[in-house]
C-alpha cells in the first residue's frame, strides 16, 4: 500500500506517470498522411518512404496493396491503414478462401516488419451514392472475411479491420447534435457498426469541411470551415463550436450514440483542402487549412469528445493529376512530384 506521508517521490514519480500518459494519449497525436499514386513522375516508394520519415510523418494510408510500397515500408516503422479498393470487394465478400489469400499475400507476408494499424475494406460507400452503391452488399461480408483471416494469422490485436466512410453517411448534421442515420443509410451502416463494436475496430471517417463550405456558402462562412473564425460559431445546447471540423466529426459521434454506439471512436482517415480548381481552392487556403487542421489535432479534441485524441491523416502527399472528376481532386498534395513542400509546414 502506498501512503501519502511516507512515499511521497514515489506518488509524485506515479502522478507524473500518470501525466505522460494522458499527454499522450490526448496530445501529441500523431499526423498521417495518405499516399495516393494516381499521379505522373511521383517518386518511387522508397523515396516516398524517406520523405514520409525526414518530415517525422509517423503514418500512412494507402489505396490499395501494392508491393513496392510495402516492401518499402519494411522497417520503417510508419504505421500504415491498407485499403481493400472497392472493385475487390465483391470476390472477396463471397469466397472466404480469396480473403484468406489476399490477408496472406498482403498482410501476413510483410507483418514481420511492416506496422499495420488498420485494414479499411471499401472506401465511402454508401446507398444513396451512386458511384459506390454497387458495392453496398459487399462491404460488411468482405470485412467478415478479412476479420476471420487476420484472427487466424493471430493478427486480430495489432491490427484492425474497418471501412471508411464519409459525411453523407449522416443525416441532419446541423447542429451536430441532431446527427443520425436516416433511412436510406442505417440498414447499410448498422450492422456495420455492431461488426465494429464486437471486435474493438474504429470507424474509419474522411471528413472535408471544404466540400460542406462550398456546398452550402450560403449557410458556411470560409473561416469556419479553416479554423479562422473568430469565437463561438455554432451553439449546439451546452456544446460550442468554432470550427466546421469539429461540428462535422460530432455529428457523425451523435449519430453513432443514436445507433447505440456511443464509445466507438472516429478515425478521421482523410482530411484535406485543395489548391487549385476553384476560388477557394487556392495555396493561401490549402496552407491556412493544413496547418491549423494539425494543431488541432495535435492539441486538441472535439467538443462531444473533450479529452479523445483525433487520430486524422492528412489527404494528400502528391497532386494526382490522373485523377478524374472536378479539377480540385488533382490539386490536394502537400508535396510537388520532386519532392518539394507546397506549403513548409510542420508535421511533428
Amino acid at each position: 500500500m502506498i501512503t501519502l506521508t511516507r512515499n511521497k517521490p514515489l506518488v509524485l514519480v506515479l502522478l507524473l506517470v500518470f501525466a505522460i500518459i494522458s499527454y499522450l494519449s490526448i496530445g501529441g497525436q500523431s499526423i498521417g498522411v495518405c499516399y495516393g499514386r494516381n499521379g505522373d513522375k511521383l517518386p518511387s516508394p522508397s523515396d516516398v518512404i524517406n520523405l514520409y520519415k525526414s518530415n517525422g510523418i509517423g503514418s500512412m494510408r494507402i489505396y490499395d496493396p501494392n508491393p513496392d510500397t510495402l516492401q518499402a515500408l519494411r522497417g520503417s516503422g510508419i504505421e500504415l491503414i491498407l485499403d481493400v479498393p472497392n472493385p475487390n470487394l465483391e470476390s472477396l465478400a463471397a469466397d472466404a478462401s480469396a480473403a484468406a489469400t489476399w490477408v496472406q499475400d498482403n498482410v501476413v507476408n510483410y507483418a514481420s516488419d511492416v506496422s499495420f494499424r488498420y485494414i479499411a475494406v471499401g472506401n465511402e460507400v454508401l446507398p444513396t451514392t451512386d458511384s459506390t452503391a454497387q458495392y453496398v452488399n459487399y462491404v460488411l461480408p468482405a470485412m467478415k472475411n478479412i476479420q476471420s483471416a487476420i484472427t487466424s494469422a493471430g493478427l486480430q490485436d495489432q491490427i484492425k479491420v474497418s471501412t471508411a466512410t464519409y459525411s453523407p453517411v449522416v443525416s441532419n448534421p446541423y447542429p451536430p447534435s441532431h446527427g443520425s442515420f436516416g433511412d436510406g443509410v442505417s440498414s447499410f451502416i448498422n450492422p456495420i457498426i455492431s461488426f465494429l463494436v464486437e471486435n474493438g475496430s474504429p470507424l474509419l471517417a474522411n471528413i472535408y469541411p471544404y466540400f460542406s463550405y462550398t456546398g452550402d456558402k450560403q449557410n458556411i462562412q470560409l473561416p469556419y470551415a479553416l479554423f479562422t473564425a473568430q469565437g463561438v460559431q455554432v451553439q449546439d445546447d451546452n456544446l460550442q463550436y468554432q470550427n466546421l471540423f469539429d461540428a462535422l466529426l460530432d455529428a457523425l459521434y451523435a449519430a453513432l450514440e443514436k445507433a447505440g454506439a456511443a464509445n466507438l471512436r472516429i478515425v478521421v482517415s482523410e482530411s484535406g483542402w485543395p489548391s487549385e480548381g476553384d476560388p477557394d481552392a487556392t495555396v493561401d487556403n490549402a496552407k491556412t487549412y493544413y496547418t491549423n487542421l494539425i494543431n488541432h489535432v495535435k492539441e486538441g479534441s472535439t467538443p462531444r469528445r473533450p479529452g479523445q485524441a483525433i487520430e486524422t491523416y492528412l489527404f494528400a502527399m502528391f497532386d494526382e493529376n490522373q485523377k478524374r472528376g472536378l479539377e480540385t481532386e488533382k490539386h490536394f498534395g502537400l508535396f510537388t512530384p520532386t519532392q518539394e513542400s507546397k506549403y513548409q509546414i510542420s508535421f511533428s
